[in-house]
């Protein structure tokens, strides 16, 4: 039990397994193939790593910030997000908008329409699809006044978008959010 155990605390990479992390029907293949035990059911095995608490294919994703100046850079960011710039506080009349870009976002459309359930049938929905082309989509959120706007475009932005961008966010803040669209 205690070298099963040990096992699933193991990364399967160093066994020479290309898997992310374990699953239980995994992690009994491994058991019964470095001879561990001669047989186990998943259920068994189960059971003896919930009395430790170890779930081995359950994982949290982690990004760990390698630029040695990332505290600086990130700092201005907080800062803004907490009305303040280069230790002073931000007016009411200042404003902090967060921009993105998200390019190539595959427009698909499905070969066959997808059928409705019927009784003793689920929903049958077609995996074939036939590609539309890709779209562009800028977004810009006012931070402190809660606000969003985005368009997209056929191809990435460009000055003319980020006009468009300025130009509604604009619009918004006289009182004709209709302007934006």
């Amino acid at each position: 039990m205690v070298a099963i155990k040990a096992l699933a605390c193991e990364l399967p990479s160093r066994r020479g397994l290309p898997l992310a992390r374990w699953s239980v029907a995994e992690l009994r293949q491994e058991a019964v193939a470095s001879g561990l035990v001669a047989k186990i059911s998943g259920t068994t095995l189960w059971r003896w790593l919930g009395q430790d608490a170890l779930r081995p294919w359950r994982h949290r994703t982690w990004i760990f910030p390698r630029d040695p100046h990332f505290a600086r850079k990130a700092g201005r960011v907080i800062d803004l997000y907490r009305r303040r710039w280069k230790g002073a506080a931000l007016g009411p009349r200042d404003y902090v908008l967060c921009i993105d870009e998200k390019t190539s976002i595959q427009a698909r459309r499905r070969r066959h329409r997808s059928l409705p359930p019927a009784p003793g049938r689920p929903i049958y929905v077609e995996h074939e699809y036939a590609r539309a082309g890709a779209l562009a989509y800028l977004a810009a959120w006012d931070v402190h006044r809660a606000r969003l706007f985005g368009r997209c475009s056929a191809r990435t932005a460009s000055r003319h978008s980020i006009a468009w961008l300025a130009r509604s966010w604009a619009m918004s803040l006289i009182g004709r959010p209709d302007a934006c669209s």
